[in-house]
């Protein structure tokens, strides 16, 4: 069992900038990918940027440039750093864990970002 979570969301104003932090705790296996998701109303959950145990990184084509994804291996800790954000990224943002061992996924609760105009 993994649990995840998450901090660091809010409201902002646009240009601005927030980290988000998720920390994952439980049956941990190193070998793992750890990714943010975003969801707004209505619409299907998306990737917004995703990384590997060795540091391979994607990101939508959407938050290039602006968004930063890293992780603490140690502490089994994922960030996302969000800069020079606009309305459209207001959603509810999702940290999501996937084992390669077990291929067993996991999601945190959710925290909204706001982006105000």
């Amino acid at each position: 069992q993994v649990q995840l979570v998450e901090s660091g969301g809010g409201l902002v104003q646009s240009g601005g900038s927030l980290r988000l932090s998720c920390a994952a705790s439980g049956s941990i296996f190193k070998i793992n990918t750890m990714a943010w998701y975003r969801q707004y109303p209505g619409k299907e959950r998306e990737l917004v940027a995703a990384t590997t145990h060795s540091g391979t990184t994607n990101y939508a084509d959407s938050v290039k440039g602006r968004f930063t994804i890293s992780r603490d291996n140690a502490k089994n800790t994922v960030y996302l750093q969000m800069n020079s954000l606009k309305p459209e990224d207001t959603a509810v943002y999702y940290c999501y864990y996937r084992s390669a061992l077990s291929g067993a996924a996991y999601w945190g609760q959710g925290t909204q970002v706001t982006v105000s105009s």
